[in-house]
């Protein structure tokens, strides 16, 4: 499929009417091929950015929108960093008619380069508070899109610790001190603990070194359980984070379902690849003519509660049977 897609590019290249070269008036005059940028959060051959993505390329052509006919999707995936920022300003010079991006550091990226063209966010858990949108309601913008979650699910991670390992009376919260949301849901977990009786500790995520330092210096004490909350770094470096759990044998709960999925044992929180899909609303509805900033940030529409029963016994925890008839999906 990719093969077709890049040879038929490679015609119109040749034919000298790429779509790259039209002027954005002009194309928007002939209603001609659009333009679409998306920045992502992962590498390119990560398999949640690929279903990502695939999702959002799913909505659109459901919606009449077929990437290589009648619109060009320019996706970067950024390695850290240097690399989103450089991805960023090039996204913005290309003049797409959108652009799509990828959690809290991809849309400040794209608005300190741009305050013209449309952004749609996705997985953004405060826009009001990142300046991205005036106001849920009304964004006010050039920006709109889909929120990740309330903060208030973040207590909600500590309570299943305690529910599936009753015995933990110290937690470390993996979450990034540079994301405003990295606060807020530190911030939540902080509330819900001390009618726990649990003893909070918070580990840094700015690369691998900080994480596996963190955890290994921490697992040193007994009773020992970890969160990790919603955020670019974790998922990048997830296959050490699950690494680092198994080793110390660390009973942990996760933000989304990519975890348990790779042997992770349990995650609540959204369901991330459904904002792809609706994402591809947005898009279509400003490439009609609509304004970002009057379409309302929206919140999650399902939340899922995973667990790895696996992981759970070579843990050598007994998940209880209340925990169990919750869950929406149960790994064996």
């Amino acid at each position: 499929m990719h093969f077709h897609r890049w040879k038929r590019r490679q015609v119109l290249t040749l034919l000298g009417i790429s779509a790259a070269a039209w002027p954005l008036a002009a194309r928007a005059q002939q209603g001609g091929v659009r333009r679409i940028g998306v920045l992502m959060s992962t590498a390119a051959d990560d398999p949640e950015g690929r279903a990502r993505i695939t999702a959002f390329q799913d909505g659109l052509q459901q919606l009449g929108w077929t990437d290589g006919r009648n619109v060009q999707i320019d996706a970067r995936w950024p390695q850290g960093g240097a690399e989103a920022q450089k991805y960023a300003a090039e996204l913005v010079t290309l003049a797409p008619d959108v652009i799509l991006a990828t959690g809290v550091y991809a849309g400040s990226l794209l608005q300190q380069e741009t305050r013209t063209i449309p952004i749609v966010f996705v997985l953004v858990a405060d826009p009001v508070g990142a300046g991205f949108v005036a106001s849920l309601a009304r964004p006010g913008g050039n920006a709109t899109g889909f929120l990740y979650s309330e903060y208030g699910i973040s207590g909600k991670w500590l309570e299943l610790l305690n529910e599936m390992s009753p015995g933990v009376t110290r937690v470390a919260v993996l979450r990034d001190a540079a994301d405003p949301a990295g606060t807020g849901q530190w911030g939540a977990i902080q509330s819900v603990a001390p009618s726990l009786g649990i003893e909070l500790t918070p580990i840094g995520v700015r690369n691998a070194g900080e994480i596996e330092r963190g955890i290994v210096e921490f697992t040193r004490s007994p009773n020992v359980g970890l969160i990790v909350t919603a955020g670019g770094p974790v998922i990048v470096h997830r296959a050490l984070i699950m690494e680092l759990a198994t080793r110390h044998r660390l009973p942990a709960v996760y933000f989304n379902r990519m975890y348990p999925a790779g042997g992770g044992l349990i995650s609540y929180g959204p369901e991330t690849i459904d904002q792809y899909r609706r994402a591809a609303a947005y898009v279509d509805r400003i490439l009609k003519g609509e304004k970002p900033g009057d379409l309302p940030v929206q919140a999650p529409t399902k939340y899922e509660l995973v667990i790895n029963l696996k992981t759970a016994k070579a843990l050598s925890l007994e998940v209880p049977p209340t925990l169990l008839a919750r869950a929406d999906e149960v790994i064996e």
